[in-house]
């Protein structure tokens, strides 16, 4: 019941992420909201009266039917930081969403995934490019996720719908407000294709200071970021920075130093990008992490018939958790100080797992054997 509860109190106006996750240390069992009132007391010295009165008198095992069945009726899916289907990697970063609004195709936010992002005002090269490369990436498997913003999110997610990997859009508003209103075929295209996703109910409107927040998934459910143009002030960047601030890699394509829409990807160039001129490039800072990913974009002999990545081996590191978890399940700080992999190498070793089926995710950031 704690997953659906998560759901009622997001579906609260008022009701944040910090007030969440401070409710569940105070009541591991939160069904006492719905059936005591003996908690409102600690609630409003916490809340305020305000909150603490919208938490009593809405929440309920009623109304929350009421709001989960009115998303399932227009399609929508919705899984919490408390479900198996959470994606891995964007639960290990520092303020994952604790509800996520789905539309598509699930499995998606558990394949290997590369973010594309770039400048709204795009030029010709940076919009080839941007297609070019999601097209390459995702003929070899690799799920494309930007923001499905006009510019470079725009051809990237076509780009990714010509190939295998598919695309997944992260928006910054409700699914009721799709922004920029004329990516609507878009958002229907990728919902059908691929996957869309935003951490926003239905009713939440476009305003700016939601764009850079949703930015935090774009760069927490991916591998590694791909900036493609960007000028000094581009939202772009922030995707970077949030990338770099969890330990992804971070891809950037050069461009004309003459050209302002270049002025950011130079600067991330500078701090130690890599720069890369073809998906290959990228898929070779791969090999051996997630298994036999190929090495050149148009080499689908490694692909299987369904599209899904082949592994040919087993890395030692994979072995290792395999080794580990026969003997029981465990959490991923057990993992670390019992396999010695060294962090970052363990997301994506634990994801190569989970690919290919493995291993499976279970509550609680615990893992088993499949």
């Amino acid at each position: 019941m704690n997953s659906e509860i998560v759901f009622g109190l997001h579906e609260l106006e008022g009701i944040g992420g910090k007030s969440i996750e401070w409710l569940l240390d105070q009541f591991p069992d939160l069904s006492i909201l719905l059936e005591a009132d003996g908690w409102h007391e600690l609630v409003r010295e916490r809340l305020g009266e305000k909150r603490a009165g919208i938490l009593k008198s809405k929440l309920s095992e009623t109304w929350i039917a009421e709001r989960m069945e009115e998303y399932r009726k227009q399609g929508i899916r919705l899984v919490t930081r408390l479900d198996e289907d959470y994606p891995l990697l964007l639960g290990q970063t520092a303020q994952p969403p604790w509800v996520l609004y789905t539309k598509g195709d699930l499995e998606l936010l558990n394949n290997p995934s590369i973010a594309v992002v770039g400048t709204r005002e795009a030029t010709p090269y940076g919009r080839k490019v941007a297609y070019t490369l999601s097209a390459d990436l995702s003929r070899a498997g690799v799920t494309i996720i930007s923001g499905l913003a006009k510019g470079i999110d725009t051809a990237a997610h076509r780009g990714a719908l010509e190939g295998r990997g598919s695309t997944i859009a992260v928006m910054g508003t409700g699914f009721d407000h799709i922004y920029p209103p004329q990516n609507a075929a878009l958002f229907e295209q990728i919902s059908t294709a691929g996957l869309v996703i935003t951490e926003y109910p239905i009713g939440t409107k476009p305003h700016p200071g939601l764009f850079p927040q949703r930015n935090r998934i774009i760069a927490g459910v991916s591998l590694g970021t791909l900036v493609v143009e960007a000028s000094a002030r581009s939202g772009s960047l922030i995707t970077a920075d949030l990338a770099m601030e969890e330990n992804r890699d971070i891809f950037v394509v050069p461009g004309a130093i003459t050209s302002k829409q270049s002025t950011g990807t130079l600067q991330l160039i500078r701090q130690g990008a890599a720069a890369v001129g073809s998906a290959a490039h990228i898929l070779e800072e791969y090999q051996g992490r997630l298994g036999e990913l190929p090495t050149k974009a148009n080499d689908a002999e490694i692909l299987s018939e369904d599209g899904s990545l082949e592994h040919t081996y087993d890395p030692p590191e994979e072995l290792k958790i395999i080794d580990i978890l026969s003997s029981e399940p465990a959490n991923i700080d057990q993992l670390q100080q019992l396999s010695g992999i060294e962090f970052g190498l363990l997301h994506s070793v634990l994801i190569n797992l989970i690919i290919k089926k493995k291993i499976k995710p279970m509550p609680g950031m615990v893992y088993t054997l499949c």
